[in-house]
């Protein structure tokens, strides 16, 4: 049973930093593209970051030049250091993990971000 597992969530100031992780169960290589979404309270959940297996990355108008999406095959892990904090992004974050298979899409049980003003 395929299992998304993330970390790194908290409370932080505005201007500073978080990095995100989040574990799978199997190998990285069984999903070809690995990413991260985001929903905040009232809102719609939406794409935030995500890189395929050729580590081709997307990134959310947001959160462009401030968001670093990465991932390490080897140990089926995708990393998001979050530099530049706003208020507005705190959200609960998602990884999310599409398989190569069969297109399915796995979640993680989010992990909250919190950046006070």
């Amino acid at each position: 049973q395929v299992q998304l597992v993330e970390s790194g969530g908290g409370l932080v100031q505005a201007g500073g930093s978080l990095r995100l992780s989040c574990a799978a169960s199997v190998s990285a290589y069984t999903f070809n593209v690995m990413a991260w979404y985001r929903q905040a309270a009232g809102k719609q959940r939406e794409l935030v970051a995500s890189i395929t297996t050729g580590a081709i990355t997307e990134y959310g108008d947001s959160v462009k030049g401030r968001f670093t999406i990465s991932r390490d095959n080897a140990k089926n892990m995708v990393a998001l250091q979050m530099n530049s904090l706003k208020p507005e992004d705190t959200a609960v974050y998602y990884c999310n993990a599409v398989s190569s298979w069969d297109y399915r899409a796995y979640w993680g049980q989010g992990t909250q971000v919190t950046v006070s003003s």
